[in-house]
């Protein structure tokens, strides 16, 4: 028959079908190269947690850059629109970060004409900050996460 949208369905023995494979821990490899171990060890946990549910602004760490969050929320990438993260949608402009990271360290939102930053979406970023700080001053412990053996 020509003109068909779909290919056929065909009945598949169990024999043909091939045997599942375990999927790579990307996680743990994609930061081997990271000296800061306790920042390799939260960036793969939170990947983890994202990946069953955790809200991505909400991380302490940024996977992209691969730093703490804190670290480069400055970051254009950073600045989400639609969202209203990193932005003052009064104004229509992007949300500046002055970060002091100097124990206990402090973080700032502002916007550049109005001096405004004061969103649900920018609560979470300045949230998302603080978070990062404590992480990055949490002490002597190695990780926040403990991460299966594989």
């Amino acid at each position: 028959m020509q003109g068909r949208s779909r290919p056929l369905l065909r009945a598949v023995s169990p024999e043909d079908v091939p045997e599942p494979r375990p999927a790579p821990s990307r996680g743990r490899d994609r930061y081997a190269d990271l000296d800061d171990r306790r920042l390799a060890a939260i960036l793969a946990a939170e990947d983890t947690a994202v990946e069953h549910g955790l809200s991505p602004h909400t991380r302490s760490t940024c996977y992209v850059h691969r730093c703490w969050v804190h670290q480069c929320v400055g970051d254009p990438l950073h600045v989400i629109v639609v969202t209203g993260h990193r932005w003052c949608r009064r104004c229509e402009l992007p949300v500046q970060v002055a970060v002091d990271e100097t124990p206990p360290g402090a973080v700032h939102l502002f916007c550049p004409r109005c001096g405004q930053a004061s969103s649900a979406a920018n609560r979470e970023v300045r949230q998302a900050c603080r978070t990062s700080l404590a992480a990055m001053h949490g002490g002597d412990a190695p990780t926040l996460y403990r991460l299966p053996d594989a």
